[in-house]
């Protein structure tokens, strides 16, 4: 990114528009630049509506020496700072921070289309740099806005080690340092300086077991953003009964976001699509892979994204989510029911104008194009539902079939659950339970426990096997009162999905 802005520098653009809240930062960027890439080298000034303009740097061009000098006279308005840029007839790189509130305003407009017209063939460049993309329409063409990247492993590291100096020069192992600066990817540089110092405060000293007080920094953004959920899950992936295909497909990726993986050359998995019968933990895998990766993982709630207060404002809302998931990368971005976030999409155009179809296809695009390692993991029970482009090779590594638990399967749901309220669960016959948990889900066969559990609570004794079995027979489950929606599902997994469970895909296996 910094090359690109020498660029668009060395080429006279003559206004760029840097996206970012890291001023000092982006100050820093220009001023290298200024200094060691242009021939011959430019003087770069700051203005802020508080100060005014003063140069950033020496006048020897000591990129070192990052004091500003003295403010120029009567250049705190925006329109005496423009004005003054204009007359100036040497080169220059001329900063204008926050200028994004004044833009409305047709005096600046016209004043900046004169500085443009007036740096032709003048090595004169103007840049605003705002954390908010706010500009009128007459500068379109004359604009060339960037998102300014937040620090990369190397920047972050650099933090690192100078704490690690100040603290009597600690040392890291190699894995503790990369979980460290892993979870520390897409904060800026402060907000890394102030997360390790809380680490060290907390801690006393960096170990690298402090991964957990930096991914409580990431929650700060994904509250400010509004749209997005960040799912703290406690439970890990051995709560999950069964699908032990699924799983080990899982474990398989849970390097997969390391710098190991990248020297080996291995690709980032995109996503995968969990189809499947409702309460068989379609859900619960996807909260728990969090913690098997030790990624963070945010929800997103397509309800929040529509709004239909303002022309664009949905697509603004995907978009702000999409790129505040992109900045704390890498991570999981968890969409629920995918079928019914995007079930209307393709009629769209008569009940909301089109934007659930415009949504629908800025969502597909991010998934096809994006580079950034957000892992993409969605649920779905309808498949019809589904449009056809969410199915194709691409857009998902993988599509798995959760189908209703297999008997041993039941048996591991049984012990999950029942280990989690009673500590000695020897008097259970998981044999006789799996039998008459048949055709159950994993989320009916949980109700039937804490049924039992109240039916005894209710007489004053302790819960036993009749009581769960008297439940058990007592739920009417979903596959009886779905059979036709959930023997269609399974008629389409059959030939287009990979199965959830173990013993299902080793069937398959040996029938191919």
């Amino acid at each position: 990114m910094k090359e690109e802005i020498s660029i668009l520098i060395q080429a006279q653009y003559p206004l760029i528009y840097l996206v970012t809240s890291e001023e000092e930062r982006t100050e820093q960027a220009i001023l290298k630049i200024a200094r060691e890439d242009l021939k011959p080298k430019k003087q770069v000034f700051v203005w802020t509506v508080t100060n005014g303009i003063s140069m950033l740097g020496n006048a020897e061009g000591d990129a070192k020496n990052k004091t500003r000098n003295s403010a120029q006279h009567n250049t705190t308005s925006p329109e005496t700072a423009i004005d003054w840029i204009i007359r100036q007839k040497e080169p220059g790189i001329f900063i204008l921070k926050d200028l994004h509130p004044f833009v409305d305003s047709p005096s600046i407009t016209r004043l900046l289309r004169d500085a443009i017209a007036s740096f032709k063939n003048i090595q004169k460049n103007i840049i605003l740099i705002s954390p908010i993309q706010k500009f009128p329409i007459e500068l379109e063409k004359e604009m060339v806005v960037i998102d300014f990247p937040l620090p990369n492993v190397g920047d972050l590291n650099k933090v690192l080690n100078s704490h690690l100096l100040m603290n009597q020069g600690d040392k890291l192992e190699e894995d503790a340092r990369e979980k460290l600066l892993q979870a520390a990817l897409g904060l800026t540089k402060d907000e890394v300086d102030k997360v390790y110092r809380k680490a060290q405060v907390t801690s006393g000293r960096l170990t690298g077991q402090e991964v957990s007080i930096v991914l409580s920094e990431k929650k700060q953004l994904i509250r400010r953003n509004g749209i997005l959920e960040y799912i703290e899950e406690n439970e890990t992936i051995d709560a999950v009964g069964g699908l032990e295909e699924l799983k080990k497909w899982l474990r398989q990726r849970s390097n997969a976001f390391t710098e190991k993986a990248r020297e080996y050359k291995l690709p980032q998995p995109k996503g995968m699509l969990i189809l499947g019968v409702p309460g068989c933990g379609k859900s619960l895998i996807a909260k728990t892979t969090s913690r098997l990766w030790g990624l963070p993982i945010l929800r997103l709630d397509m309800g929040r994204v529509y709004d239909g207060s303002m022309v664009g404002r949905s697509e603004a809302n995907l978009r702000n989510a999409l790129r505040t998931a992109e900045s704390i990368s890498p991570a999981i971005l968890f969409i629920d029911e995918l079928d019914k976030s995007f079930a209307g999409s393709a009629g769209s155009g008569d009940s909301d104008g089109g934007t659930s179809s415009r949504i629908f296809g800025s969502f597909l695009t991010w998934m096809q194009e994006k580079k950034s390692p957000v892992f993409v993991m969605a649920t779905a029970n309808r498949v019809e539902r589904l449009p056809g482009e969410f199915l194709r090779k691409g857009r998902f590594d993988e599509i798995f079939f959760v189908d209703l638990p297999t008997p041993e399967e039941r048996q591991d749901i049984f012990i999950i659950h029942l280990g989690k309220r009673r500590e000695d669960i020897s008097r259970f016959n998981w044999e006789q339970l799996s039998k008459m948990s048949d055709g159950l889900s994993g989320a009916e066969i949980e109700q039937a426990i804490v049924a039992a559990m109240y039916e005894a609570f209710a007489q004053d004794r302790e819960f036993t096997q009749l009581d769960i079995i008297a439940a058990l027979k007592a739920t009417l489950p979903l596959s009886q009162i779905m059979q036709e929606q959930v023997t269609a599902l399974r008629d389409w997994a059959r030939q287009r999905a990979r199965p959830a469970a173990a013993s299902v895909a080793e069937y398959q296996r040996m029938e191919f």
